[in-house]
Order: structure tokens, then sequence, then C-alpha cells
């Protein structure tokens, strides 16, 4: 790696916070070229705009530093000798940590091939050989500008663990619950090959799912016996002030579902709204299967534990009623291949 040294060390090490009051502000951008010259002139012109930059000509050390610096946006070259820039970007795509991270593809011009490829493989946006400096410009500043949109999601989970916590502290008995709960959604997410954001937006779904009973009576929660029809309306109504509650998050459109219709089931007969099969979000039909799950293998105050090969036949004899019978294969199929 080699890096040009136009900006302070003290600009470099200015603390994030101090500049994200304003939507235009530097970033920390990283350049994939195997090419000296064509790298190094990148870097001098995005550091005339403030940038500080990182600079690899190697795709497998610029992953690996990624994972442990995140940069704002990445700049990569198609054609290099080690991974290309299409590994390299669909890479940076696929992983939950860093699929937000804005890629530059760097092409020649008019290679239709190489950017239909690129869009396969994730990239943002590109820039066409030679560089245009006015253009770089732009289309760093609007990258930029949208990743700091949605760079409230450290401050989303945050505020998601946070609300998890206080469900589950006015629960006694499902302490554990969410992370297990989130544990088993992201394993049926991965084996039906869910990814990037979607995975995301299960795993905040599963963790979220219950955050409505923040609006229930505790008296309700914890009663120690079968609930009476009134209860039973109320302690419905989580689903719904769940949904109002994640609405401010930036993946509300996916979380939301998820927390609304987790009760429903396969069969028509489940809440708030009677949905059935395919017209229940997968999110939700994926957290409804961990969660009976869960519900099944721990002590609860209406239930008597039992074995996780019971529960796991419990949930076989209940696809195609209660649960969607391809979640139910894939968490079965998981559950048989690992110890939890």
């Amino acid at each position: 790696m080699w890096m040009p040294s136009m900006q302070t060390e003290e600009s470099h090490l200015q603390p994030y916070y101090q500049r994200a009051d304003s939507a235009d502000t530097p970033g920390h951008i990283m350049i994939v070229d195997d090419s000296r010259e064509v790298a190094g002139a990148l870097a001098a012109l995005l550091q005339l705009s403030g940038h500080t930059v990182e600079l690899f000509n190697d795709g497998r050390r610029a992953l690996a530093a990624v994972a442990i610096h995140p940069p704002d946006l990445v700049i990569l070259d198609v054609q290099m000798p080690d991974l290309d820039g299409y590994t390299v970007c669909a890479a940076l795509k696929h992983a939950p940590a860093t699929w937000c991270i804005p890629v530059i593809m760097v092409t020649v011009e008019d290679e239709r091939e190489a950017r239909l490829q690129g869009i396969e493989a994730g990239a943002d946006d590109y820039l066409s050989k030679p560089v245009d400096a006015r253009e770089l410009e732009v289309r760093v500043r609007v990258l930029l500008r949208n990743k700091r949109r949605t760079d409230g999601l450290e401050q989303a989970e945050a505020v998601i663990f946070a609300l998890a916590r206080t469900v589950e502290a006015k629960d006694a008995y499902t302490e554990g619950h969410l992370r297990r709960l989130a544990r088993y959604a992201e394993a049926i997410g991965k084996r039906i090959r869910l990814e990037g954001e979607a995975l995301v937006a299960l795993r905040f779904g599963a963790l979220l799912h219950d955050v409505g009973k923040v609006g229930v009576d505790e008296m309700i929660i914890r009663k120690g016996g079968p609930l009476t029809p009134a209860e039973y309306r109320v302690m419905q109504q989580h689903t719904l002030i769940g949904e109002r509650i994640v609405q401010p998050l930036r993946m509300a459109s996916a979380i939301g579902p998820i927390v609304r219709y987790h009760h429903e089931r396969w069969d028509g007969r489940g809440y708030p709204d009677g949905l059935a099969r395919e017209a229940i979000p997968l999110g939700a039909r994926i957290v409804a299967v961990a969660d009976a799950f869960d519900a099944m293998t721990t002590t609860r105050p209406y239930n008597c534990v039992i074995s996780f090969d019971e529960a796991a036949e419990r949930l076989r004899m209940g696809a195609g009623t209660y649960w969607d019978p391809t979640v139910v294969a894939a968490f079965l199929d998981w559950l048989a291949s690992t110890r939890i």
C-alpha cells in the first residue's frame, strides 16, 4: 500500500462527528488500482477536495483493510492481476458489514459489457477512462452524501438493541430470546440465500419483532396462566404498536412488515390481518418459525419445555398449517447440521 500525503495529520485525525454537520464534508476514500500513476492521479484530485485517500494495488489486501477500517467510498479498477474489480465489488456488496459502502468502478470508455458486469456485482456508479476531474468530484460528492443519509444504521442498531432490551426486561422468561431468535432467523435467511440488506433487515426484524410490547400492560405480559379474550386482544395490539415504533428507522419498509405480520399463519388464521401463504412477507414467515421453536424449547409461564427433537417434529407437523413449509424445511435442515 502507498499513500499520498497532501493531507495534514491534524485534518486526517479530525473526529468524524465534528465534520458530520455538513452533507458534503470530505470522506475517507479507498482507491484500488494496480497502476500507481492512475491511482496517484485520482488521489491527488480527491485530496484537492479535502478527502483522505488510501491506495491499494491488490484486491485481497484492500478487502482485508476494509474489514479493519471501512472507508466511506471505494473506487475500483476493473482490471487487476489478483482479484478483479468485479470480485472485490461483489465481496463488499454481499457482506452485511460492508454492503452499504458505495463503490465506483473505473472502466474503459463505452465498455458496455464491463458496465453490465459491474451492475451485476453491485457497483453504485462508474467512471470512464480517462477520468474527468469534474465528473469524479460530482460522482464522489453525490455518493458520499447518500451514504451519510444511510449512516444512521449504526445509531439505529444501537436504538434497536436498547428497545429490544427494554422488551426483554419486562419478561424474565424471555431472557436471551431475542439473541437466539436473531441467530435462528439469520440461519434460515442464509439457508434460502438471502444476503446483503435483506439479511440485515431480517436480523433487525427478529430483534424488534416484539418491540410493541412496550405498549402492553406488564400484568398481561407476565401473566402465568391463559389470557382472557379481552387480554388476548390487547396482546395482539403489540404487532401494530411495534410497526409504528420502527417507522423512523431507515429500513422501516423492510423491518415493519416483519414486526406487524410475524403472528400471521400460513392457513390465514393468524393476526392482525389474516394474511395467508405467500401474502405474508417472507421475513415475517421466517421469524414466525424461529419464534415458535424458541418458545417451545425455553421456559415460559404457559408451556412445558420440550426437547429440540420434539420441537422440530412439531414444526414439521405444523408446516402448511401454521408455518411456511419451505421456511420450516430450511430451519430443520440447518438445525440438523449444527449444534446450538
